[in-house]
């Protein structure tokens, strides 16, 4: 049973209608800026092993994997069917809403690295979720959650859209901690926006990200 951590309040959001309606209609844009983008692949470049299983979740049609590097499966999540057909780094994915149904369908140990990037803010229920990534993952694999300041504000829960950016990576940090994962590394960082706004000192997107890994025993 997995340990509340948010209050009933903090779960709400505005629009409580059916999130697969919400997500219907296939998205294929990008969310988050080439400067996050960049960032993000670099880390996951730095941080997952090649030959591993990964699961990529809450998932679209992009992966932001390092395209060079070989995995052994890549496995998709998510709500939209036309967007993860169109992501050519999955090997296999499903559909769920895991704002109405947390268990994965996956085997116990059976994932070397989890990857989050701009869904955790959509979670209702995010400690039953990190629960699950706990029995999901191998030891010493990794969940890296990362997200930026933009969300779709009718559908993020009222503790995202209250909160900073500093109290979105404590309160990630403290669902996972209470579900038994060690204290995770937490990043904030700047990024300098692409071309000429660059060089001239312009800002892209924040790059915030969470990183838990699994303990050896």
């Amino acid at each position: 049973m997995a340990v509340a951590v948010l209050s009933d309040a903090e779960r709400r959001k505005l629009d409580d209608g059916d999130d697969a309606l919400f997500y219907a209609e296939p998205r294929f844009v990008q969310h988050l800026d080439a400067a996050f983008r960049s960032r993000l692949t670099a880390l996951y470049r730095e941080r997952i092993p090649p030959c591993a299983v990964v699961l990529d979740l809450m998932s679209s049609w992009v992966s932001h994997l390092p395209e060079d590097v070989h995995y052994q499966d890549v496995i998709g999540h998510g709500l939209n069917e036309q967007e993860l057909q169109a992501n050519p780094r999955l090997d296999r994915h499903w559909l769920q809403n895991l704002n109405t149904d947390q268990r994965l369908p996956l085997e116990d140990a059976s994932v070397d690295a989890v990857l989050m990037v701009a869904g955790w803010q959509y979670l209702q229920y995010p400690e039953a979720v990190a629960e699950e990534l706990l029995r999901v993952v191998r030891p010493r694999g990794q969940v890296i959650v990362a997200f930026s300041n933009r969300m779709f504000f009718v559908k993020a829960p009222q503790v995202w859209t209250d909160g900073s950016d500093r109290d979105h990576l404590t309160t990630v940090a403290r669902v996972l901690m209470a579900q038994g994962w060690p204290r995770p590394e937490l990043i904030a960082e700047d990024t300098r926006a692409p071309g000429p706004l660059g060089w001239i000192g312009a800002k892209g997107d924040p790059f915030f990200a969470v990183i838990a890994t699994r303990p050896a025993a």
